[in-house]
């Protein structure tokens, strides 16, 4: 059984949170914990906007339930429409993630039915020693600067194995690969994406993440890759001018993030492009497309190498 950091926050938070509203002698204590327990997020963004949300819900139905509780009484149905109220009100208020948290406030309000400052005070003190506990527990965000690098290796290796299949097709007419690389890469930069929109929530004065360049020319290595496919599949001849292509696919692939080497790349794939333009004209109708797919080949390749 693996414990995850965010579950090892949540703990020592609510345990802190319990034991602070204990010390202070505070009734209803334990919903320090419980106010806590709710607010633990993923990013401090998201762990401010909760806190925030939470604090004036807390407040708002602490309030409403003590008014109306006190005009209609102390009984069950009260909850209806107090909820009938109070919901909508979160909402257009857009504090709606603070309707589970002050829901526990509302509770102590019913089971206390009395309405004093010495009450207010000790809510107060429970609403703000849960959503504060939570706050500082949550500040704390470790790097994760590893897992986007091995989301960075991830891609490269995926990229790298596509574009060697596509040379072996290219070279030898046929191959026996299913594409699964194609779906495990998809999945790798979404999983990228959220790891950067989630740095960028941890570090809010950051404006960019130094990976966010990096995955997004990665994404258009994709759709070219997704765009070549079609073109390569379509050619159903062992050719020469196909095998000079796979050769250069092939050094592409061993060679992705070598980018002082992408003159090269570029002047390669020149040469063996002004080569084809010099080669007779095709003789059958089935060399003809087969040519035509491996200028589209050529032409996506002359992209490719320009996000290297």
């Amino acid at each position: 059984m693996k414990i995850g950091f965010r579950t090892i926050k949540t703990a020592v938070g609510v345990s802190i949170s319990i034991l602070l509203a204990q010390t202070l002698q505070l009734e209803y204590y334990s919903a320090a914990g419980i106010l806590t327990l709710l607010c633990i997020q993923k990013s401090r963004k998201q762990s401010v906007h909760a806190v925030v949300s939470r604090f004036f819900a807390c407040l708002a139905g602490l309030v409403a339930s003590t008014i109306l509780f006190q005009l209609i009484g102390y009984q069950p149905y009260a909850f209806l429409v107090f909820l009938l109220l109070f919901i909508p009100l979160c909402v257009r208020l857009r504090i709606q993630e603070g309707i589970a948290s002050s829901s526990v406030i509302v509770m102590h309000v019913y089971m206390h039915r009395t309405a004093n400052l010495d009450f207010f005070v000790n809510e107060v003190f429970v609403i703000v020693i849960g959503l504060g506990v939570a706050l500082l527990i949550n500040w704390y965000m470790p790097s994760i600067d590893k897992e986007l690098n091995r989301c960075k290796e991830e891609v490269d290796r995926l990229i790298s194995a596509i574009l060697n299949e596509m040379a072996l097709y290219l070279k030898e007419g046929s191959t026996l690969w299913d594409g699964k690389e194609l779906l495990l890469l998809a999945d790798a930069l979404q999983k990228a994406k959220r790891l950067v929109l989630l740095d960028l929530e941890n570090n809010p004065l950051r404006r960019y993440n130094p990976y966010e360049q990096y995955f997004e020319l990665k994404r258009k290595q994709f759709e070219i890759l997704e765009r070549m496919l079609p073109a390569i599949s379509l050619i159903n001849a062992k050719m020469e001018q196909g095998i000079r292509i796979g050769d250069f696919v092939q050094q592409l692939s061993r060679n992705l993030n070598n980018h002082d080497g992408m003159d090269d790349f570029s002047q390669v794939l020149r040469i063996i492009r002004e080569y084809h333009k010099k080669l007779p004209l095709p003789e059958s109708r089935s060399e003809f497309e087969n040519r035509a797919n491996l200028y589209a080949v050529a032409n996506e390749l002359q992209r490719f190498v320009n996000t290297i």
